[in-house]
């Protein structure tokens, strides 16, 4: 094995640094601080982010532990049960002004759900996937991924497929769509984005 190799992110890397990326925007949603605006834009970014993620392990993440993992059907299925949990809140939180009460309400319930989808994936799932699929394999799911999430919605669409293929065939265009949106309207979905509109 080369020194690139071993220094090569694999796929628990890179989903392990989405999930401290979120974590610092719902710490900063939480304390909140800054105007409506801006907590509308940090829970866009949010959104976005946490779509991305979603569509992208349910892509490759999922479809390799069910085949890599004795209960692997069992575990995707937990997981994307609980995206769809997660996705149906965001759509809410999506059109609810920040000064609303409801606001507030949904964030937690967001929060709640996401920290404890992260504790199960980075205590069970990741450590279980790193013990049986070979190294190559997470290298090549990790640039996968980040694929994935480059043309991945930024806006849940909790009635769209959360299952591979049909998920795959939905992602690129409905992304583009949820793109040529985002621009139009100015939402910010990601940090670089949002700094830009805080300068």
């Amino acid at each position: 094995m080369t020194n690139t190799q071993t220094t090569q992110q694999d796929v628990v890397d890179v989903l392990t640094a989405d999930h401290r990326e979120v974590e610092v925007l719902f710490v900063e949603l939480e304390s909140r601080q800054g105007t409506p605006e801006h907590r509308r834009h940090l829970a866009d970014v949010v959104i976005a982010e946490l779509v991305r993620h979603s569509v992208a392990e349910e892509m490759y993440v999922y479809p390799t532990a069910r085949k890599a993992l004795p209960d692997g059907d069992q575990v995707a299925e937990h997981e994307i049960s609980e995206h769809a949990d997660a996705e149906r809140t965001m759509k809410e939180l999506e059109s609810v002004d920040p000064s609303d009460a409801r606001f507030d309400e949904l964030l937690a319930h967001l929060t709640s759900t996401i920290r404890h989808h992260i504790q199960d994936e980075e205590s069970d799932l990741f450590p279980r996937l790193r013990a049986a699929v070979a190294r190559e394999e997470m290298v090549e799911l990790a640039g996968k991924v980040q694929a994935a999430k480059k043309s991945a919605p930024t806006r849940p669409h909790p009635a769209a497929p959360d299952r591979p293929p049909a998920n795959k065939m939905l992602a690129p265009g409905t992304g583009l769509v949820d793109r040529v949106r985002d621009a139009l309207s100015g939402r910010p979905t990601s940090m670089e984005e949002l700094h830009k509109k805080d300068a």
